[in-house]
């Protein structure tokens, strides 16, 4: 085994990725059992989870799966007390879970989709992250990884609530690296372009929309949950060991589209 392949090895490590029951979270989830990790897969669903554990485990995969809605207080606190009670303790979470249960002018969204926004996409990761904060210490370090979007660093067209979540997100991540990073405690966010998941079918689906998208993108197509892997593989292993506070697009080439 080279030295490079060692640092990307994640065995012993366990990995929390919310939202891992399909799409980009399945994806993440599965690459870092490849990489050798026991990896948590949550969702709302037990039995969406349970599948995936299922399938994981017939490609001799490491896989648990635990429920939890994100939005919901003791959901959250029942996963991060689970998984350290099962597996020891937490090296990776990834904060992938997120909503955007409306699209149209800011002004037009309603208080209350303003707070389910926010407590999902803000506040849960924040809460996870401070729950696993414990754990991490105790193991002398740890890997956060938030997925935003391109959307938290330039504005789209309704997606507004949805912008300014993300957006948080990233401060958010940058003082997790400040003030963590004390206790070997990385953390850096991904921010994904157009990917080819259910989340973002509005758009992929409408024929005319995706056209006139792939026609601004560089790599002329949109991506596929597949593709965030190699990125996340690296934020979450050694070979990224100096990388934290960082803020990464795997978008391409969205951001210089224009």
């Amino acid at each position: 085994m080279t030295h490079i392949k060692k640092q990307f090895s994640l065995e012993g490590k366990v990995a929390i990725v919310t939202g891992s029951s399909k799409g980009i979270g399945k994806a993440i989830a599965q690459g870092l059992a490849e990489q050798g990790a026991h990896v948590v897969i949550s969702s709302r669903n037990q039995e969406a989870c349970n599948l995936v554990v299922e399938e994981f485990q017939t490609l001799g995969l490491l896989a648990t799966g635990i429920a939890c809605h994100i939005g919901k207080d003791q959901d959250r606190k029942h996963l991060i007390n689970q998984v350290t009670a099962e597996l020891g303790g937490i090296d990776i979470l990834v904060n992938n879970a997120a909503i955007n249960p409306v699209f149209g002018p800011i002004e037009d969204a309603d208080e209350s989709v303003f707070d389910k926004i926010m407590d999902v996409n803000v506040k849960a990761p924040w809460q996870l992250s401070n729950l696993a904060l414990p754990s991490m210490q105790k193991r002398k370090g740890g890997s956060i990884i938030n997925i935003a979007s391109v959307e938290a660093l330039t504005p789209g067209m309704g997606l507004g609530l949805y912008s300014t979540s993300k957006a948080a997100l990233l401060m958010l991540t940058k003082n997790q690296a400040k003030e963590w990073g004390k206790y070997g405690i990385r953390a850096n966010v991904l921010c994904p372009g157009l990917i080819k998941t259910k989340f973002s079918a509005a758009l992929w689906q409408n024929e005319k929309v995706l056209q006139k998208i792939e026609k601004t993108l560089p790599s002329g197509r949109m991506g596929m949950p597949e593709e965030m892997i190699g990125i996340i593989s690296l934020l979450a292993s050694e070979a990224g060991a100096y990388m934290t506070g960082g803020v990464y697009t795997a978008d391409g080439g969205y951001m210089i589209a224009g």
